[in-house]
């Protein structure tokens, strides 16, 4: 295959605890498009059940359904962003998005047509990890390396200020305002956004190939890049810990907007709120984990407190409403400690290039494939345990793989200067006349 090339490395341009102005309206672009990707995700679980009348198991489906297309994609868009560069791919994946989603709403979902739904639901999976995961192969070339867990922190700051912060907290007004569905509808105007910000206006060194690109070159790449984790057997500890990372959330996006408001007693608009709280805690932690990764140590930051983190705080989302009640203040705290926990992955995003200095694109694909997994993986869990052993048992099953989490941590070794090293060897190179 042809190898991706770089450029003479510039020198190095100043940043803020590793955000590179270079980068910037690309950090935007994110938070944009994922208000957007993100404004169906506290309520449209419960919308299908309670107001339009499908199954827990049909929305269960659905979702995993989605989850499944998601790890595809987030796979194959690190080496498109790396094979094709990733402005390309982010602007394709941006009029993908809006053309299956309202394929999703218009023959889907206002027709109460199960099977297009999972059929434009689905397709429209694979335009978000496309958008986000090519994001992050720019980040890996274009940011400073030796400070690239905090400008990985800075794009899961933009992510979460997107999916999270105005993605929950924006249906709790306008849904009584307008309608689920208008809100569904309005999604479309902030991928837009984010897509024209992201094809004109974001700058810095991104992957280019050398020679000819083809299909025959793409799909060797992509074989090549399946092999890694057998060559590397690291990166197939980073991977297990990024489908590990994100399990509960995933899990929880399906069961919570239902158990919280129909069990637990919340209201809808309430628990729009507490959810998008999840998101405002990790815009602050995403970017303190990845810049205290660099200071303390990526693997020891995943170990204490990812893997242990997480064990404790998907308990206590679940267990304090229930022993509380539809008590605010007590399920707001045990959310802003999920928000902690959850952000203490952050610095995955740097420990996969890292192992693979010379394909990184590659390793972020890796990670990206992983990132899916986790989304799969999680509506899964709660597909085949909900109805079977009941809400608390499937919560105890989510916390548990953390556990799973700590252990591997101890077999994992990253160079955390390797990036930073082939950065300097290519500067000092003389170039060939």
């Amino acid at each position: 295959m042809t190898r991706p090339t770089l450029a003479p490395s510039p020198m190095p341009a100043r940043s803020f605890l590793g955000l590179s102005s270079a980068l910037l309206w690309g950090y935007a672009a994110i938070a944009f498009f994922m208000t957007g990707d993100g404004l169906e995700q506290a309520f449209l679980s419960d919308y299908l059940v309670t107001d339009a009348g499908f199954s827990t198991s049909q929305a269960g489906t659905l979702f995993t359904v989605y989850g499944l297309v998601v790890a595809v994609a987030a796979f194959a868009s690190g080496v498109l962003a790396d094979y094709f560069g990733p402005r390309r791919v982010m602007a394709i994946a941006t009029v993908g998005w809006i053309l299956f989603h309202a394929g999703f709403l218009a023959f889907g979902v206002m027709q109460h047509n199960y099977a297009m739904m999972l059929v434009m639901y689905g397709i429209r999976a694979i335009a978000y990890p496309m958008f986000v995961f090519a994001f992050v192969v720019w980040i890996s070339y274009a940011a400073p390396q030796n400070r690239l867990s905090s400008a990985m922190g800075w794009f899961w700051c933009s992510y979460s200020l997107g999916v999270g912060v105005f993605g929950s907290y924006l249906p709790s007004l306008s849904i009584p305002w307008m309608g689920a569905i208008p809100t569904l509808w309005a999604a479309t105007a902030f991928v837009a956004v984010g897509g024209v910000m992201a094809g004109v206006l974001v700058r810095g060194q991104a992957p280019s190939a050398s020679g000819e690109r083809s299909v025959r070159g793409l799909g060797t790449a992509l074989v090549e890049t399946m092999r890694m984790p057998f060559d590397n057997v690291q990166l197939a500890y980073g991977m297990i810990q990024r489908i590990i990372n994100q399990l509960s959330l995933y899990g929880f996006i399906v069961m919570l907007p239902i158990v919280f408001v129909r069990d637990i007693g919340f209201s809808q608009e309430r628990w729009l709120q507490l959810w998008s709280l999840v998101y405002l805690v990790t815009v602050f932690t995403n970017l303190m984990w990845g810049v205290l990764g660099d200071r303390i140590g990526w693997v020891r930051t995943i170990r204490w407190f990812g893997s242990l983190g997480m064990c404790a705080a998907t308990l206590i989302l679940y267990f304090t409403p229930v022993l509380a009640g539809p008590n605010v203040w007590a399920t707001a705290g045990a959310v802003v400690i999920f928000g902690f926990a959850i952000a203490a992955y952050v610095p995955l995003s740097a420990l996969m290039p890292a192992l693979e200095p010379s394909r990184r694109g590659q390793a972020v694909a890796l990670l990206n494939l992983s990132a899916g997994a986790s989304q799969f993986a999680g509506s899964l869990i709660v597909t085949l345990l909900w109805d079977r052993i009941g809400t608390a048992g499937t919560v105890i099953a989510l916390a548990a793989t953390y556990l799973v989490g700590f252990a591997l941590s101890f077999r994992m070794k990253v160079d955390e200067q390797a990036l930073a090293k082939v950065e300097n060897e290519r500067a000092t190179v003389p170039s060939t006349p």
